[in-house]
């Protein structure tokens, strides 16, 4: 096979279609677990944060923590699904070191979340994925294999922290997809405030599950399923190296088995870990020390009324009432702290060239420091001031650039640091024409070729009227008053 899956169905060539589904794995923005009253804070000291029902010692009975099941019933208003009055806790049984009690308080055929939808912008429009259902479940501990060549360690901080599974209908179909769903979805929870989306610290993973057939067939193909992904650049990584996988085998007449599979990020390869378990081999049965979970509607009426305004409908209102086009909107309001910033800056400033400015210098100066928003060294004040500034014809937008990099370096008010440097724009038509009369003058054989048609010209007379004033001439007012004078 010449060119990959991808580049087939890109084209229009491929005889094979990529099918992806998605078991995301978000910890619940709670400060204590799911059953227990134990601290949830990143970095602990390993085993600091464990209680006897945590490490599973006999007798300790669990305790639903309510407000890990409000963040489940908001996450699941926010994204457009049904909210089940009914709800039950199940024992998912099997074996593994970091999981102490043997098997995982989890949720089967009655979780809290039912069907739902996401829709994702794509360069070729606008597409729904399907979400399946959302379930709470508790964390396991985690294994350590570094720190002793012979022994394996266990940390039980994470055990019995509260994740919601959300699993997404098949409806993904490329890792570009699953690049804008993983982002969408993590957008849309951190507005919410019930997951805080860091992936780098374990709080949203994902099981990526895929399957490939030839173009037109209605059945899935066999699926392998990905386990624990934890950077959308791995998923896309690994997905594309098993689709690829997947087709070679097809393309060979060999079998596709159905198993669970892990990503070697340094190798990029999946590589096979187990025989993929169905429901029944989990023996998954209700736990008979939680009580059915009876949600009633007030609370789920009274959950949505405190809702923030999500993504979708802050997009359209920034198209609407700002002005802006869908990328635009897009990218302002992909984080909450971004679009919150762009309000503000918006109120006191021109709406879309506050945009173009934020989403050129103001976003590359806080990458190329590494900063997000919330720390920009420019306030939004300021910088609705510099945006100003440049559209009332104050500061030119190459002396604006300059004013920007010393409020990077100072965080000085704009106005304050255009007066000290005496880098006012100069707008005054009477000096301005004084100053291209001069340039003229000097230049009349420049002037002579202009006027028999070598009209590229007119950019030497703009920068040396720009160099003479040096750089504060009004742009527009320049070139105007050029035309008129070139013309006589």
């Amino acid at each position: 096979m010449n060119k990959d899956v991808f580049d087939y169905f890109i084209k229009g060539e491929k005889k094979y279609e990529v099918i992806i589904g998605l078991e995301v794995h978000a910890q619940v923005s709670s400060n204590s677990k799911l059953f227990s009253g134990s601290a949830t804070k990143f970095g602990a000291e390993p085993n600091s944060q464990v209680s006897l029902i945590d490490s599973a010692f006999p007798g300790m009975l669990p305790v639903i923590n309510k407000e890990c099941v409000k963040q489940a019933i908001r996450t699941g208003l926010g994204l457009n699904a049904k909210i089940n009055n009914n709800s039950v806790f199940d024992r998912k049984n099997y074996f593994y070191a970091d999981l102490p009690q043997g098997y995982q308080i989890s949720q089967y055929k009655n979780p809290i979340v039912g069907e739902g939808k996401v829709l994702l912008d794509m360069p070729y429009g606008s597409k729904e994925v399907g979400i399946e259902r959302l379930h709470l479940e508790q964390d396991a501990g985690k294994s350590i294999h570094d720190v002793d060549p012979l022994n394996t360690y266990v940390d039980l901080n994470r055990s019995g922290i509260a994740l919601m599974e959300i699993v997404s209908k098949p409806d993904l179909r490329s890792p570009e997809e699953v690049n804008a769903y993983i982002k969408k979805l993590r957008t849309i929870m951190r507005y919410l405030g019930t997951c805080d989306g860091n992936m780098q610290e374990g709080s949203l993973r994902a099981d990526v599950n895929v399957s490939v057939r030839q173009v037109g067939d209605k059945n899935f193909g066999t699926r392998c399923e990905i386990k624990n992904v934890n950077s959308i650049k791995f998923m896309q990584m690994a997905i594309e190296y098993e689709a690829n996988r997947q087709v070679k085998l097809l393309d060979e007449g060999k079998k596709i088995d159905q198993e669970t599979r892990l990503f070697d990020t340094k190798k990029n390869e999946t590589r096979s870990m187990r025989s993929k378990e169905d429901a029944h081999d989990y023996r998954y049965f209700p736990d008979p020390d939680l009580l059915p979970l009876k949600i009633e509607q007030k609370l789920i009426d009274d959950l949505k009324k405190t809702l923030p305004e999500l993504p979708d409908n802050k997009k359209e209102r920034f198209m609407n009432d700002y002005g802006l086009n869908s990328y635009e909107a897009n990218v302002l309001v992909s984080e909450k702290e971004i679009s919150n910033y762009y309000e503000e800056v918006a109120k006191l400033s021109d709406k879309k060239l506050a945009a173009t400015w934020m989403m050129g210098d103001l976003f590359a100066m806080l990458n190329d420091k590494g900063l997000n928003i919330s720390k920009s060294p420019i306030s939004a004040k300021n910088f609705a001031e510099l945006v100003q500034s440049i559209k009332s014809g104050e500061i030119s937008g190459r002396i604006a650039k300059e004013v920007f990099e010393l409020m990077v370096k100072s965080g000085d008010n704009p106005k304050k640091i255009i007066e000290s440097k005496g880098m006012k724009q100069q707008s005054d038509p009477k000096e301005l024409e004084k100053i291209v009369n001069e340039i003229l003058t000097k230049n009349k054989d420049k002037v002579d070729q202009y006027k028999s048609g070598k009209e590229k010209l007119f950019g030497f007379f703009v920068g040396q009227v720009m160099k003479q004033s040096g750089g504060k001439a009004n742009p527009q007012l320049t070139n105007e008053i050029l035309k008129k004078l070139l013309k006589g």
